[in-house]
């Protein structure tokens, strides 16, 4: 396999198309085969003397940018073997030992739970591929877990008490969390695209049932954990009261919806408060007011994970604000680059793509007593970075096969673009140059689609696309 079989990029700064080359030369390496499997492949992250394991919320977030690769890497094999774990009673469990097949099952998350993400994944998917099919075969899988979730965690208050570990967020200072803000969001995530995937099979019945789950769900987010004097969303104890920790996971509503737009603002302007969320690096998983913050890290104290920064740039698209999206990426992906070509002091750091990222400064987060942290080409998490952000937010494009439209979201215009991206059976190339007529974008494709381009504050059109080439001035248009 070689890169010409992936999408092309092209972008000024030729660093984010190396990286981005990079990490797709790499993910073939882990694609591995357990002798208990069928000789069938997984996306595996291979850890010493540790046994494979297949992981829920890495298999979910990396369907996000494995849906790029041409249909070289199936995006849905992870989630399928999952999906065919499911028990009686709809539990499906974080994590399995590919050995065996086993559950395996912590201490402190005794049903072994993850963040409820499927419906989000299946989404993507189907906008991805256009198979309705496999929406109609997941279905009734994804409903079932739902309602394990419901049966077994939801309590009075309309809200759902899980261990705070379901969020994988190991040793963030969430003491007496009993009502977590990133698991009761991603409930309400989880209901948003179930009602959506309920649509596309036309059963309206299924829609209807879980737009009532989310608005009852947006409501108790928004009545009991939303806090006008911090405008920040936070855990509750046992009692229902809030607790004052300001972590990452306060930033999932973005991403469901949730808050209306005077709270999104206030919520969103902490992204760029170098006090809270605006570090150099963005964003930390913990405030930067908060005692326990540290600039080393230190797991989930302060370190940036590109599985948080993914979470909440999509957050950020939710209510149009592309354009610190856009900033946030680039940021995000100069301090990956950084650690991936080491300079000065660094250079003892051999360069590579990582799990976690200094908030302060390049360099690599750190975690005191344990030297497996963070992990080396941890591409489950990195490849959100290095690609899905890279052609969603860094060149701009969104993409829907069974819409048939591209939108390019862009601020302003620069040389970049996409050749041979695979939408199912049409490969299409979009690029932008400076000729001396002005800024023209040239278009490839084997099959009529409409594109929309949208160059924000200042023109905003979509024209049918027809097969072959093109080309469009755009003081033209």
């Amino acid at each position: 396999m070689n890169k010409r079989d992936f999408p092309k990029i092209h972008f000024y700064d030729q660093d984010f198309v190396d990286i981005y080359d990079k990490t797709w030369s790499w993910v073939q390496n882990f694609w591995l085969t357990s002798e208990a499997q069928e000789e069938t492949d997984y996306f595996v992250y291979p850890e010493e003397n540790q046994p494979l394991i297949i992981d829920q919320t890495e298999s979910t977030f990396a369907s996000f940018f494995l849906v790029y690769s041409n249909r070289n890497f199936p995006a849905h094999q992870n989630l399928d073997y999952l999906y065919k774990r499911q028990e009686e009673n709809g539990a499906i469990r974080r994590q399995y030992n590919l050995a065996d097949n086993s559950p395996i099952v912590p201490k402190d998350n005794p049903e072994a739970l993850a963040l409820p993400l499927f419906a989000w994944a299946e989404f993507n998917l189907y906008h991805k591929s256009a198979n309705k099919r496999r929406i109609k075969e997941v279905m009734p899988v994804l409903q079932k877990y739902m309602t394990w979730i419901e049966t077994s965690f939801k309590k009075e208050n309309g809200l759902y008490a899980v261990p705070v570990q379901a969020g994988g967020m190991f040793n963030s200072p969430r003491d007496k969390t009993f009502y977590p803000i990133d698991f009761n969001s991603a409930m309400a995530v989880s209901a948003l695209y179930m009602a959506a995937l309920g649509d596309i099979l036309n059963e309206k019945d299924l829609n209807f049932q879980y737009k009532r789950l989310y608005f009852s769900l947006k409501t108790r987010i928004n009545t009991l954990m939303w806090n006008k004097d911090t405008g920040f969303y936070h855990d509750l104890n046992e009692k229902g009261e809030q607790l004052p920790h300001k972590t990452a996971a306060g930033f999932w509503p973005l991403l469901a919806e949730i808050p209306n737009e005077d709270k999104a603002e206030l919520l969103i302007s902490h992204l760029t408060n170098p006090k809270t969320f605006g570090t150099d690096h963005p964003f930390p998983t913990l405030s930067a007011d908060e005692k326990k913050f540290s600039q080393d890290g230190e797991g989930y104290r302060g370190s940036v994970f590109p599985s948080f920064n993914f979470m909440i740039i999509k957050g950020l698209e939710k209510y149009q604000r592309y354009d610190l999206a856009r900033e946030a990426a680039i940021r995000h992906l100069y301090y990956i680059l950084d650690a991936m070509f080491p300079h000065g002091d660094d250079k003892a750091v051999k360069g590579d793509l990582w799990e976690a990222y200094l908030p302060g400064k390049e360099g690599v987060a750190k975690l005191s007593g344990k030297n497996t942290f963070p992990r080396k080409r941890y591409l489950h998490f990195a490849g959100l970075s290095a690609i899905a952000l890279m052609i969603e937010n860094v060149i701009g494009l969104s993409i829907s096969l069974p819409r048939k439209t591209v939108d390019w979201i862009i601020p302003n215009l620069e040389i970049m673009g996409i050749e041979n991206l695979s939408l199912k059976r049409n490969m299409i190339t979009i690029l932008s140059n400076k000729s001396v007529r002005g800024w023209e974008i040239q278009m490839e494709s084997e099959k009529l689609y409409y594109f929309t381009i949208n160059i924000l504050g200042q023109k905003k059109k979509t024209l049918p696309i027809p097969s072959g080439k093109c080309s469009m001035l755009i003081d033209k248009l």
